[in-house]
């Protein structure tokens, strides 16, 4: 019975961010059909941060109508919601619209926008309802979130979204010189992408089954048992309550609690017996949401949108090692924290310093692009590819061990957690997108002509 509720956390884990993860690992694919070409990723950018209007909708209405919005309610649409996009998407995601006489996929982009709602939605949903299940099963909803962008990016693989080839082209020019016309011919390498394996219909009809897959496990996941003495549990061998912030849990909830709660009494009637609590003050939570928004604006906003002029240098083979090998990187770090649990701040403070150090590198070599450090090099290649892996991995940790400590608090504390996430996400995404495209900071690199010396 545990295995599967493991598996159904998991697989319920998995449909949080699948459907935003897949369409960016199609979109070398989408960019070759869509009118909007390599504009396409600027258009899902500011779609997926118009639809943070979804967590906002939710936290305003959990904070002055606290009750009025159903939870499971909430999670069933928006999932069902994601469901029904990805299965449209698969059929209309190559339709297009003139619009003052340019042509457009507006079908596209709105189904892109519903299914960034439902993905930025679940930030701040998904985790509370975990609240009511039992504790060792927070760390495998995580790893089900971490395959969200794993499963996407190995599909896209298999698909070979995005592989191509140096191909020699050759070119008849005529040049005339006084009355005298020469044909010449003009060799030149061109990048040409190699046609997928299955059509961008079966991989979004892929990412509707996961979806699906989401629906029902969430569906069993409600018909489990309700632990309401959460808060009284601990989450591994170290036990650890916050105490502060004690404000934030209303009364409704602390009423519920007292109401739910099967735990023994102690003989002098004192109340329920707790673990050992170890006291957190109100500047240490209030660094871990710092670090929750930081890591968030790193992870989900800045380094992401420079990750093609990171790696692309090196050679598409480097870009996509890159891409899936940091993705895997997700979950084992969700596998390394429910084996070797830590809650040291100081631990996630100099983790947080690393990762941070790992995407300055990381950076660096966008700014470089199309010429970074030790292109001619295999040492670049290697050294480029691990950076992004300790990078994802190294900040994931972090990300998960908040998520423990917070939950180990109450419902609310993991509410912010969602929305500083969010928030972080937010600002990461708003400082990259005019860097990117609108002053034209970064430079793309042609692997097969790059302008640089030997």
């Amino acid at each position: 019975m545990a295995l599967l509720t493991h598996l159904l956390a998991c697989a319920f884990g998995m449909g949080s961010w699948v459907a935003i993860n897949g369409l960016w690992v199609e979109v070398p694919l989408l960019v070759t059909v869509l009118p909007e070409q390599w504009y396409l990723p600027s258009y899902i950018t500011i779609i997926i941060q118009m639809a943070n209007v979804g967590p906002l909708f939710v936290t305003l209405m959990n904070r002055f109508r606290p009750g009025l919005l159903k939870e499971v309610a909430v999670i069933y649409a928006i999932v069902s919601v994601g469901v029904m996009a990805c299965l449209l998407l698969a059929f209309l995601w190559n339709h297009t619209s003139v619009i003052a006489g340019t042509s457009h996929s507006i079908s596209f982009l709105i189904l892109t926008f519903f299914l960034a709602l439902v993905d930025c939605t679940s930030s701040v949903t998904f985790l509370p309802f975990m609240m009511q299940l039992q504790p060792q099963y927070t760390n495998t909803f995580f790893i089900g979130e971490g395959l969200s962008g794993l499963i996407p990016s190995l599909i896209a693989l298999g698909q070979g979204s995005g592989i191509s080839t140096c191909t020699n082209v050759s070119y008849e020019v005529n040049k005339t010189t006084g009355n005298e016309t020469v044909e010449s011919t003009i060799f030149h390498l061109e990048t040409h992408y190699l046609p997928p394996n299955f059509s961008t219909l079966i991989f979004f009809l892929l990412m509707t089954a996961m979806m699906l897959t989401c629906l029902l496990a969430f569906f069993f996941l409600t018909r489990q048992p309700k632990v309401w003495e959460l808060s009284q549990q601990h989450l591994f061998p170290s036990h650890i309550v916050l105490s502060s912030f004690d404000q934030i849990l209303d009364e409704g909830a602390d009423s519920h609690l007292s109401r739910g709660c099967s735990c023994p009494k102690d003989p002098k009637g004192r109340g329920d017996i707790l673990p050992q609590k170890v006291s957190y003050s109100l500047t240490q939570l209030t660094l871990i949401y710092l670090l929750i928004a930081w890591v968030s604006a790193l992870t989900n906003g800045v380094l992401p949108s420079v990750q093609s002029y990171s790696c692309l240098p090196y050679g598409h083979t480097t870009y996509h090692l890159a891409a899936t090998l940091s993705s895997m990187a997700n979950p084992l770090a969700c596998i390394v924290a429910m084996f070797l649990p830590s809650r040291s701040l100081t631990l996630m403070v100099l983790l947080t310093m690393a990762g941070t150090g790992f995407g300055a590198y990381n950076m660096a070599i966008a700014v470089m692009s199309p010429c970074p450090l030790l292109q001619q090099s295999q040492w670049g290649d290697v050294i480029i590819v691990l950076s992004w892996v300790l990078f994802t991995g190294t900040l994931s940790y972090m990300k998960v061990m908040a998520g423990v400590i917070l939950r180990s608090r109450s419902r609310s504390a993991l509410v912010w957690y969602g929305v500083l996430e969010q928030l972080g996400s937010l600002l990461g995404a708003l400082l990259m997108f005019p860097l990117v495209n609108i002053y034209g900071l970064f430079k793309s690199a042609d692997y097969c002509n790059l302008p640089c010396p030997a």
